[in-house]
């Protein structure tokens, strides 16, 4: 099973290391480097680096994104269904929460480029990204998505969990699991509870 992995914004694709380890081996792993794919940092231009990437798969993939990654992972999905056996989406959101994303502008402003910028990514290119991220809303093709779909949040991911919940009852052929006692990157701090929940969901396959 090809499985794509798409890390979220502040991650690379070393982020899924100890998720992976959990896994079932079967699974054959993609994990690419999403601010690296193109050199302009904006969302449009990321988009259609990872459209290019997807399409040199011959078959249809299985798609996992967290939070940035599930943006990408729902998009893609939504512009070729064909392509797309299965959709998890961790953290996710379908509709940018300016408010939230303003707010996490100032903060990146304010902090330092050696604690913000990560992997040769600026810290100009990370505030680039996210304010290229405001106007993108999916809900009314939410009911669209016709394969598959796991969604997951951390219990305590505040900022996502509303989202998640309502995505789980647009989506037609949705799952929602809520990560008992986990925050925003569960790949990173509930990576055993994480892979516990998607190895339930793969073998439908």
């Amino acid at each position: 099973m090809d499985i794509i992995f798409l890390h979220g914004l502040g991650q690379n694709p070393s982020s899924w290391n100890e998720t992976l380890s959990f896994l079932p081996q079967c699974i054959k792993a993609y994990c690419p480097d999403l601010l690296h794919l193109c050199e302009d940092k904006t969302y449009e231009k990321i988009y259609l680096a990872f459209e290019k990437y997807v399409d040199d798969f011959s078959d249809p993939v299985h798609l996992c994104g967290i939070s940035l990654g599930a943006v990408l992972a729902l998009h893609y999905t939504l512009d070729h269904a064909d392509k797309v056996s299965s959709l998890v989406l961790i953290a996710p959101q379908y509709k940018m929460p300016k408010l939230l994303l303003r707010f996490q502008n100032i903060i990146f402003r304010i902090l330092p480029n050696t604690l913000l910028s990560k992997d040769g990514i600026a810290k100009q290119d990370i505030i680039r990204l996210t304010n290229s991220m405001k106007f993108l809303d999916f809900e009314q093709e939410l009911r669209n998505v016709v394969c598959p779909t796991l969604i997951l949040c951390g219990q305590k991911d505040t900022a996502n969990i509303k989202a998640a919940k309502k995505m789980a009852n647009l989506i037609s052929d949705a799952k929602l699991y809520l990560i008992d006692k986990a925050g925003h990157e569960i790949n990173g701090f509930a990576s055993k509870k994480l892979a516990d929940a998607m190895s339930l969901f793969y073998p439908l396959f």
